[in-house]
């Protein structure tokens, strides 16, 4: 799991694709001064860094500890303190009720046992503490393109796909009497780019699962090559902007904020 997320530029990425993600989710599950927050997935710290902003203590998380230095450099740069830490979302190396705020911005997400996750996001939150997750639906950009790698790259057997998490009734499963409440919001923004092939030229430049299936595919030049033809196939179907207008693409996510039974 760590290696597929160890290639490509996540940083890049983040700051185009997740930017504005961080501020709203800090927003949403009410970070400030003296909380303790765990960012799960960190990635460079696009949350992590929004939450110290805030006034908070802030550890960040990634199975991929390549995408630290770059936001270290970042968090150093706006001046913030973020604790570093490779972990699994699936076993996080903490002890119970250790946090008052858990974050994950598409991250925790893409781990492929959602009861493992969501066990842990309860166990290391303080009772009474704030949950908070973006998820991908299932028509987003970023689900489409999963969805295309997996015929190439099959997820492991016991994996559920990363959307299941935009879905309410699946979270309260996951979660059951553990929270309190949950409130979700249904939002989106889209990416533009000059076409269809500068888009995929910079997913295929930046984000870590596409490169990784090439990886694998370099004594498969032919399935390479048919991979490269499918996503920008994809690319071209999924264009939402006008014919002779930049290439348009969405992506839309669900903002979830949990409180966890006291």
């Amino acid at each position: 799991m760590s290696s597929t997320w160890a290639l490509g530029d996540f940083h890049r990425f983040a700051k185009t694709a997740l930017g504005e993600l961080g501020p709203q989710l800090v927003t949403a599950c009410g970070v400030g001064p003296g909380m303790r927050v765990l960012d799960v997935g960190t990635g460079s710290g696009t949350v992590a860094i929004d939450a110290a902003w805030a006034g908070a203590e802030v550890v960040g998380t990634d199975i991929s500890e390549q995408n630290f230095s770059d936001g270290r450099l970042e968090a150093l740069a706006q001046g913030v303190e973020i604790d570093w830490i490779e972990a699994d979302a699936q076993d996080l190396p903490f002890p119970d009720s250790s946090f008052d705020v858990i974050t994950s911005s598409a991250g925790a997400i893409v781990a492929p046992r959602h009861q493992d996750v969501a066990d842990e996001f309860v166990r290391v939150v303080r009772p009474g503490g704030t949950l908070g997750l973006i998820a991908w639906t299932r028509r987003s950009w970023i689900c489409e393109i999963l969805a295309t790698l997996a015929y190439y790259a099959p997820p492991p057997p016991d994996a559920l796909p990363p959307w299941l998490w935009s879905n309410r009734d699946h979270v309260l499963w996951l979660f059951g009497d553990r929270i309190a409440t949950l409130e979700a919001t249904t939002r989106s923004f889209r990416l533009t780019a000059p076409s269809p092939t500068h888009f995929i030229e910079f997913f295929e430049t930046s984000f870590a699962p596409i490169q990784t299936a090439f990886a694998d595919l370099l004594d498969h030049p032919e399935r390479a090559a048919a991979l490269h033809a499918d996503l920008l196939d994809l690319a071209a179907r999924s264009n939402l902007g006008a014919p002779g207008a930049p290439a348009e693409y969405l992506f839309e996510y669900e903002l979830m904020r949990a409180t966890a039974t006291a």
